[in-house]
């Protein structure tokens, strides 16, 4: 998810530092390189190559792979999507796969129920103006230690948690810098826990206890997190800016397939990657006479992909899936089955659904503010109380200055992306967290000390 290199959607925005930022980022990936899809390989050479067996290296061999390390931090050479193909990745997926198991029903009142307490902090009786992305973090974290230790989340461990998935994401988003000293007390709250045999899942026999800890803050706790989060804000975001859709699903919250329609029209349209590399491990054809060879970094292109195959692809539009064969489209909200799936392809649809029944029944949403696939505004939006009238002026009052902060910050936000963006891509490259890792394989840990650098 290189969200750091799009666009912002202020035509504004001045042109020169939108363009440096756009070219610091893709100057990183160095001369190996290709892009899918392009203008000479289309959707359909982007699914023959990403399903290939050699597009299987995960982080050795990509300058791509230090900046991911660097944003992950710490124990990215234990994430489940960085470790390379081989036993130790297949028993960490199996590990995962184990940990997300469990009934939908069963799934869905744990979901509920975190949403629920996070949605009780904010006042019945007056409109709230909120970025739905802190709004929905707390509560994914709550679900997502629930998970893992099968019993309810304390308040200091959901803020642990909420605490370093934020400091992740806006890294990743280059709003802010990294800070190491934040998310190393969730990794020595979890360290904590796995010495004191606290999980009540079997834990890869191939790691030592400090990477246990590592793989269930990076899985767990980092990226499903993340995901959900920026999952239930877009899909929230969404409904407030279309009212009329908003008003037939709140008319009928319980109408499960056009809640479905509603939520794969959101990833659609705003797909939660950006961009996944690969790096192949044999040559790959692209053509009848272009090769890739053996250690080239692929990109694959999920906005670029998903906007191809539909009609008026840039439209928000949930019936266009009433339509039997819209299931054929190109569409890959979780990846794809032959490269690494998200693990959570099962689980996810399920409480997305659950999170929104629960913010629809007790609030209308309103939003003036942009909606970009990076997301980097976190979702400004009015939460209205269900039985409140607010005054039309008031209110127009309010949507007003949600649309001119979101101008400001727009600008604003831009530039400090690109002079934080550049400080860390330059820092990454110096550190060289993965590639010191895979030239000395025997440390068993990755090399790069973090948390000796208090903010980058």
């Amino acid at each position: 998810m290189v969200s750091g290199t799009e666009r912002p959607a202020s035509w504004w925005l001045p042109r020169a530092v939108v363009a440096l930022r756009v070219r610091v980022f893709e100057k990183v990936n160095g001369d190996r390189v290709v892009t899918l899809p392009n203008s000479v390989h289309g959707p359909e050479v982007f699914e023959r190559v990403y399903a290939h067996p050699a597009a299987n290296g995960r982080s050795a061999g990509a300058g791509l792979s230090d900046l991911f390390w660097y944003w992950l931090a710490p124990g990215p050479e234990v994430h489940q999507e960085h470790l390379e193909p081989g036993e130790r990745y297949d028993e960490v997926a199996a590990t995962t796969r184990r940990i997300l198991a469990g009934a939908s029903a069963g799934l869905a009142e744990t979901a509920g129920r975190a949403v629920a307490e996070a949605l009780d902090a904010l006042p019945g009786t007056r409109v709230s103006l909120v970025r739905l992305r802190d709004l929905m973090m707390p509560a994914w974290a709550a679900f997502a230690y629930e998970l893992v230790f099968r019993r309810p989340c304390p308040p200091h461990a959901r803020d642990l948690i909420t605490a370093h998935a934020d400091d992740v994401i806006t890294a990743l988003k280059c709003t802010g810098l990294r800070h190491p000293r934040r998310r190393d007390r969730l990794t020595a709250y979890l360290r904590e826990r796995v010495a004191a045999g606290d999980v009540p899942h079997r834990l890869p026999d191939s790691l030592s206890p400090a990477e246990q800890a590592h793989y269930l803050q990076g899985t767990f706790f980092n990226t499903a997190v993340v995901q959900l989060s920026e999952a239930s804000a877009h899909v929230l975001l969404a409904l407030a800016r279309h009212p009329r859709v908003q008003a037939r699903l709140s008319a009928d919250p319980d109408d499960e397939r056009y809640l479905s329609h509603v939520i794969d029209e959101t990833l659609r349209l705003y797909p939660l990657f950006g961009i996944a590399h690969r790096i192949t491990t044999g040559e790959i054809p692209l053509d009848d006479t272009t090769v890739l060879p053996a250690g080239s970094v692929v990109c694959f292109s999920y906005p670029d992909y998903q906007a191809t195959g539909h009609e008026r692809s840039d439209a928000f539009d949930p019936d266009r899936w009433s339509d039997p064969a819209a299931g054929r489209d190109r569409y890959i909200p979780f990846g794809v089955a032959a490269n690494r799936p998200c693990p959570a392809w099962r689980v996810s649809p399920i409480v997305l659904r659950v999170a929104v029944r629960e913010v629809l029944h007790r609030f209308r949403l309103d939003s003036t503010a942009s909606h970009t696939r990076s997301n980097p505004h976190r979702a400004p939006c009015l939460l209205i109380p269900r039985g409140l009238s607010p005054g039309r002026r008031r209110l127009a009052a309010m949507r007003r200055f949600v649309r001119l902060r979101d101008g400001v910050e727009d600008v604003t936000r831009g530039v400090r992306q690109l002079l934080l963006g550049t400080l860390m891509v330059l820092h990454a490259r110096r550190l060289r967290p993965a590639a010191r890792y895979f030239e000395e394989p025997r440390t068993g840990s990755c090399p790069v000390a973090h948390h000796k650098e208090s903010n980058g």
